[in-house]
């Protein structure tokens, strides 16, 4: 009641929520984050073309963080998970990858734009069961067969027999069904959560500002340096979460040609 007091007659507090990242469309069903992931592909294609367009010895700032991205996917990611003597053929593979989601994420921190495309769980979906999916279990089975595919996955080495009876229903549930619905939502719960979070903090302040009476309206300070503070630490997530989302893309490739486990 006392806090109730404090507040104008202007309104009412209303945080947001999950139905605040369903975007009405734009035009003919288009909407907001479809634009975007048409977007981030003509981004990525345009800053890489013009960064090597005129490779020099010495490169200079845009060509340096062409190559750097380029090497934290080649061998920052594909290399180490994959090995040195499979790894150059999956390189683009990891490379889209880690750049799409980069790009997707870092939306969210754009002005305007302030929509991280990966917070709608439908589009990590479809890269991490259409794409990564596919293209890990083919390996796999195209370097074993799918017989001895399957037995590696499912049935690791060591344990005595009796254990396999428990063991392989795990492995199978793990390994051709939780792996890659873990993979779309580890990134989608982190942009979600972030992108909320940002969004509950910048919203109280500015409704503070606006509508709590004299004693409150401080507190309005309080909560944009909190949204400000969490916008950074964001950055970082948004960074590491295409770094992960890569990581354990070619992780899955490089367990799937292993032979045995």
């Amino acid at each position: 009641m006392g806090a109730q007091m404090l507040l104008a007659e202007g309104g009412e507090f209303t945080p947001p929520g999950v139905k605040d990242f369903f975007l009405p469309p734009i035009f003919a069903g288009v909407t907001k984050p479809m634009i975007l992931v048409v977007l981030s592909v003509i981004i990525i294609a345009a800053f890489f073309l013009i960064a090597t367009r005129r490779m020099k010895l010495v490169p200079g700032r845009v060509q340096f963080a062409a190559e750097f991205i380029y090497d934290v996917a080649r061998n920052s990611i594909a290399r180490d998970q994959i090995g040195s003597k499979d790894f150059k053929r999956f390189v683009p593979l990891i490379f889209t990858i880690f750049t799409f989601m980069l790009v997707n994420n870092i939306y969210g921190l754009i002005p305007i734009v302030q929509f991280p495309t990966m917070s709608h769980i439908g589009y990590a979906f479809a890269i991490a069961i259409l794409i990564v999916y596919p293209v890990f279990n083919y390996a796999g089975i195209r370097r074993h067969g799918l017989g001895r595919y399957v037995k590696n996955q499912v049935m690791p080495s060591g344990p005595p027999w009796p254990i396999y009876f428990l063991l392989t229903p795990v492995e199978v549930f793990v390994k051709f069904i939780m792996n890659p619905i873990n993979l779309a939502i580890r990134i989608f719960a982190a942009m979600f959560a972030g992108h909320l979070i940002i969004m509950v903090f910048s919203i109280a302040s500015e409704y503070l500002l606006i509508e709590a009476g004299g004693p409150l309206k401080p507190v309005a300070l309080i909560s944009f340096a909190f949204a400000i503070a969490m916008t950074f630490l964001e950055a970082l997530v948004m960074v590491l979460q295409a770094y992960i989302f890569a990581l354990l893309t070619a992780n899955y490739i490089g367990m799937a040609l292993a032979d045995e486990h």
